[in-house]
């Protein structure tokens, strides 16, 4: 399916031995002349690759069509800027994230965070969406609320000037940002 009009040169679309579980960034990359003369094998398909652009991930070259998601197939160079891989499969975020991963647990109800799901953080704290609310009067904060966390407690600005008269207690102030796709 990728042409490149050479004899195969070797290589399988599969990941780096021993693999871990790491993201890998793609790099759309131009060949120069010489380098289009010669032509670099496609890790994918094993033809050379003669094409002006081509991908490098994982310390290997492939046509733009070649490097594919093990699981749904998806044309790695047209969905994002980055591929994982893991078992000795090359995958996508959205199923690197199925089979693999969870973002942790949420600081506000103890359950894991799907790793697609959106999240707020507030220092070294994680929560869903839902779970990010003031302690005591239990009000969801969003995006541009004023917050404290005491303790490592969350407060909204007003109950924790109710509760800072007259308690010492280790504060450090935000602002609600946007919530975040992990």
């Amino acid at each position: 399916p990728c042409g490149g009009g050479g004899p195969p040169c070797g290589g399988g679309p599969q990941g780096p031995p021993g693999d871990v579980g790491q993201q890998h960034p793609l790099y759309q990359q131009q060949q120069s002349a010489y380098e289009d003369a010669q032509g670099r094998c496609c890790a994918g398909c094993g033809a050379k690759i003669l094409d002006r652009y081509l991908l490098h991930a994982l310390d290997r070259y492939w046509h733009n069509g070649c490097l594919k998601c093990s699981c749904c197939q998806a044309t790695l160079a047209d969905i994002g800027a980055s591929c994982f891989a893991k078992a000795g499969m090359i995958l996508c975020r959205n199923d690197y994230i199925r089979l693999f991963g969870t973002s942790g647990a949420c600081s506000g109800c103890g359950q894991m965070i799907p790793a697609n799901d959106y999240v707020m953080r507030a220092a070294q704290n994680v929560y869903h969406v839902k779970c990010f609310a003031c302690v005591k009067c239990h009000s969801q904060l969003v995006p541009g609320d004023r917050y404290n966390l005491v303790n490592g407690n969350v407060l909204c600005e007003q109950d924790c000037l109710k509760m800072l008269k007259g308690s010492p207690a280790t504060v450090r102030k935000g602002k609600v940002r946007a919530a975040i796709k992990v």
